[in-house]
């Protein structure tokens, strides 16, 4: 078996305190998650304010979703049903979303072409 992978795994479970506090790759798994769902309120927040009113740029739902597919398996590892359920039905959610909001551009492009004047002639 790769030594890394060895070190790897038995690193993942074993916690070390840092600043009096518990650390482990899962911890900051956990973290990362956190961070990258937390980032879709700033995107969201500063798209707000450059157009002066409340919007939610698509941006905000890819953040969403990779934000809520690491805090699951986080959760997922931790074996905590509470997290696992709180985050696993986010990100089909956040794809419908998505799925929608294509729909709704391919729609109105479809129709923008189709208003365009006949040449005559």
């Amino acid at each position: 078996m790769n030594p890394l992978l060895i070190i790897a795994v038995t690193w993942i479970g074993e916690e070390h305190r840092f600043l009096s506090l518990d650390w482990s790759y899962l911890v900051i798994l956990g973290l990362i998650g956190n961070a990258i769902f937390s980032m879709r309120f700033l995107v969201q927040w500063l798209a707000s304010e450059r157009q002066g009113e409340s919007v939610i740029p698509v941006s905000f739902w890819y953040w969403s979703i990779a934000g809520s597919v690491i805090m699951c398996f986080y959760f997922i590892f931790r074996r905590d049903p509470v997290g696992i359920l709180a985050y696993l039905p986010n990100s089909m959610i956040y794809l419908r979303n998505l799925m929608l909001i294509r729909k709704r551009k391919f729609a109105f492009t479809a129709a923008a072409s189709s208003q365009k004047p006949r040449e005559t002639g």
